[in-house]
């Protein structure tokens, strides 16, 4: 299946989510603090991170923050606080997903599962699949995952370049909130307001010159997002 590399000081968790996980035939990497884990990134192939936000050493934070400048891996963030600042806080510095300690095992396959399908979808190089979506001068080569910006590239996490991907092959078609995370997520969109949000303005930094006057990624007020047709 996939290397997943497990990151918490809390040793009993670690085992805990390696016990879930291998039942569903993952190989399981273990990290104790963020150093460990960026020392295994470099060292193993890895498909997927799991990592706690409060850490000795150096902390979920700013490990994801390193991380993020060299790999676009999916990043499933664990904490045991509840609120949404914590989420934000993880979304906004480059985690993919969210889980919130004590989690149901049931919970954490089913999200490892689709951010793992998500980032094998965005890897594929199928022959099959060959298509070039193209707005101005933004172009998404879907064949080789690629886009590109006045002839750029650009550099997405796998669930960017999905929401964008939805946006660009349904140009000027307006997509609530709902409707995005429904389709990118594959499950009911309930409180997805924050996390839609922070991904659209991360989409936004790399592909518009001024992210406050977008020319490509539009907002309609009280009724979701577009791409314009130009």
């Amino acid at each position: 299946m996939a290397n997943i590399l497990v990151c918490d000081d809390d040793r009993e968790i670690v085992d805990a989510i390696e016990i879930y996980l291998s039942q569903d035939g993952h190989r399981i990497f273990k990290a104790y603090d963020g150093e460990q884990a960026i020392a295994l990134l470099k060292k193993e192939d890895i498909q997927l991170l799991i990592m706690d936000i409060m850490m000795p050493k150096l902390d979920g934070i700013r490990a994801t923050l390193k991380i993020r400048e060299y790999s676009s891996i999916p990043i499933i963030m664990l904490s045991a606080k509840s609120e949404d600042t914590d989420k934000i806080l993880g979304l906004n510095i480059g985690a993919d997903d969210y889980i919130t300690k004590p989690f149901n095992p049931l919970e954490l396959v089913a999200r490892v599962k689709s951010n793992l399908r998500r980032y094998t979808s965005l890897g594929s190089l199928s022959g099959d699949n060959k298509a070039i979506f193209q707005v101005g001068g933004l172009v998404i080569n879907d064949d080789t995952k690629q886009v590109t910006v006045d002839g750029e590239p650009v550099k997405m996490t796998p669930i960017e370049y999905n929401i964008l991907l939805l946006l660009v092959k349904n140009q000027g078609r307006v997509f609530s909130i709902d409707q995005i995370y429904e389709n990118i997520w594959n499950e009911d969109a309930i409180g997805a307001d924050n996390t839609v949000a922070v991904h659209i303005r991360h989409i936004r930094e790399k592909i518009e010159i001024n992210p406050r006057e977008p020319r490509y990624l539009k907002v309609v007020w009280g009724v979701g997002y577009k791409i314009e047709k130009q």
